[in-house]
């Protein structure tokens, strides 16, 4: 079976839950944290970017799309906006740990939402040879973001 835009963002969305696991059981001073953030950043960044431009983008421009499009990106927004907080603080600090559980949580409950909502609507607009070549453009501007922002 032809793999779908849904697909590969599921698998991106497991690797964020994880990370975000992973990252709230870090013990204060384990170098590891600062690892785990980086990897977080950079998987949240790689993913959003690549998701707007194929997934939202389309279906923003689908009147029956304009308002999950618009409350999607607002949340990426928001998550943003932590993961600057959390740039702009020490892993060892207090307040640093409870940004991070604060985007934890926010990264989930945006994950779920797109997974039950977004899908759906989307899942209607869009016909599968657009899933399919969703996937496909998705996936490659995915991994080129991942390798620019390793590297930056």
């Amino acid at each position: 079976m032809t793999e779908t835009i849904y697909d590969a963002l599921r698998e991106s969305h497991e690797t964020q839950r994880s990370l975000c696991r992973k990252l709230l059981r870090s013990k204060a001073g384990d170098p590891r944290r600062a690892e785990l953030f980086r990897e977080l950043r950079i998987e949240l960044a790689s993913h959003a970017a690549a998701e707007e431009r194929f997934l939202y983008a389309p279906i923003l421009m689908d009147d029956a799309g304009l308002d999950v499009s618009r409350h999607a990106l607002h949340e990426h927004h928001q998550l943003d906006e932590l993961v600057e907080k959390l740039q702009d603080g020490e892993p060892g600090d207090r307040g640093w740990m409870a940004t991070a559980k604060a985007l934890s949580h926010k990264v989930h409950h945006h994950l779920r939402e797109e997974e039950k909502k977004f899908f759906q609507v989307s899942g209607k607009i869009l016909g599968t040879r657009e899933k399919a070549s969703a996937a496909k453009k998705y996936r490659k501007d995915y991994a080129r973001m991942q390798k620019v922002l390793r590297e930056g």
